[in-house]
């Protein structure tokens, strides 16, 4: 059965073309790769970036949609799959339960808001699927900071650095989703070697 990828973007026709570029390059081999897409269902920005190059590729791709923004016609409608729902909390859960692993490309409040949400499921150990940042060009530097700065003031654990991969290039990304990385929280779970501070 195909592996699927959710994919969480920017929706935001404003952007440095550096970044379509990259989503494209990212959708060209998650095809590649042979991993089906389940996004946000937008027709634009790097979300459309994104779910083009995957179609493109010959990969699946799953849209998931509140209908309001369909009524807006933001709506890829060439997607496999265009689901529509009621809420943006469905949508979440949808994609959340369709998917095989997680990745955030660079994004806005709404990446920031779904990206909080997987890392807190797997944070509680209500999930074990993988988790990546891609920190294009630096982009997740300021977030990465302020995950250290929680450590540091103990707002977290030093073990839950592992709750996620950061993926600094395209081709970083493959191997980090394909395995999530193991981690503890208070002595629950095995920590990652990795994820110990010295």
């Amino acid at each position: 059965m195909p592996k699927s990828l959710c994919v969480y973007c920017a929706s935001s026709t404003k952007l440095d073309p550096k970044y379509y570029d990259a989503a494209a390059q990212v959708g060209r081999e998650m095809a590649a790769n042979g991993w089906g897409l389940v996004y946000g269902g937008g027709n634009i920005g790097i979300m459309g970036a994104v779910a083009r190059a995957v179609k493109a590729g010959g990969g699946r791709v799953t849209g998931v949609i509140p209908g309001f923004m369909l009524e807006r016609e933001l709506g890829w409608r060439e997607a496999d799959e265009l689901v529509v729902v009621a809420t943006m909390r469905e949508r979440k859960r949808i994609m959340a339960g369709r998917a095989d692993a997680f990745l955030a490309l660079p994004g806005g409040i709404g990446t920031l808001e779904e990206l909080s949400e997987v890392l807190t499921e797997r944070y509680l150990n209500l999930s074990q699927k993988p988790v990546v940042l891609f920190n294009q060009d630096g982009f997740y530097d300021d977030l990465l900071r302020f995950f250290e700065r929680m450590v540091r003031e103990n707002f977290k654990t030093a073990g839950a650095g592992a709750l996620f991969s950061v993926a600094n290039t395209v081709d970083e990304i493959w191997p980090l989703v394909a395995k999530a990385p193991e981690f503890e929280v208070d002595g629950i779970w095995k920590i990652h070697p990795a994820a110990i501070e010295s």
